[in-house]
C-alpha cells in the first residue's frame, strides 16, 4: 500500500500545489488555469509529463467536470438540479465512490475491487488529504480524483459566496 498526501496552498491564486509522498518528496504537481477558460487542472509527474487533466465545461447550465487520465476520460462529476443541498454525481464506467466524498472520507473501487481510500487530514492549514492507494495502476486514477473532487467543492463554494443583490 502506497500512501500519497495532498496539500494545497491556502492562498495561491495560481491554484499550484504538489502531492508529496510519505518521506514528503514531491510524486505530483497540479498546475490549475488561472483566469482562462475553460477552467482546468493538470497533473503532471516529476518528468513533467501530464498523466490527467481535470477541465470544467463551458457554459453549462449545472457545473460539469471531466477528468481525463492518459488521455482517456474516466469519470465526470456534474451537479444535479435541487432546492436545498449541492448533490453532484460521479459518471464513470467501473468507477464507484463510497463513503462522504464531499467531507473528503471515501473508498474508491474499480469493477468491485477497492483501489484506494481517502481521508481528510485534520488540524492543518488549507485542505491537505491522505490518498491510500491499494493498486499501483489506479494510482493516477486515485490522485486525479481526489483533485477533481477539491475542485468541485471550490467551485461549489465560490458559487455560493457570490452575493446577489
Amino acid at each position: 500500500m502506497k500512501q500519497l498526501y495532498i496539500k494545497q496552498k491556502v492562498f495561491s491564486l495560481s491554484g499550484k500545489f504538489t502531492v508529496k509522498d510519505e518521506q514528503e518528496k514531491d510524486v505530483y504537481y497540479v498546475e490549475g488555469s488561472f483566469m482562462k477558460v475553460p477552467k482546468t487542472f493538470s497533473i503532471f509527474n516529476t518528468t513533467k509529463d501530464e498523466i490527467a487533466l481535470i477541465t470544467k465545461k463551458v457554459f453549462s447550465f449545472l457545473p460539469k467536470f471531466f477528468v481525463e487520465v492518459n488521455g482517456q476520460e474516466v469519470l465526470t462529476i456534474k451537479k444535479e438540479f435541487s432546492f436545498l443541498k449541492a448533490r453532484y454525481t460521479i459518471d464513470s464506467t467501473g468507477i464507484e465512490v463510497l463513503g462522504n466524498w464531499w467531507d473528503m472520507n471515501f473508498q474508491v473501487l474499480q469493477h468491485g475491487e477497492l483501489v484506494g481510500k481517502v481521508s481528510k487530514e485534520w488540524f492543518t492549514w488549507g485542505d491537505s488529504y491522505k490518498v491510500q492507494i491499494l493498486n499501483d495502476e489506479k494510482e493516477a486514477i486515485m490522485i486525479a480524483l481526489v483533485v477533481a473532487i477539491d475542485c468541485v467543492k471550490a467551485d461549489d463554494n465560490a458559487a455560493s459566496s457570490v452575493i446577489t443583490p
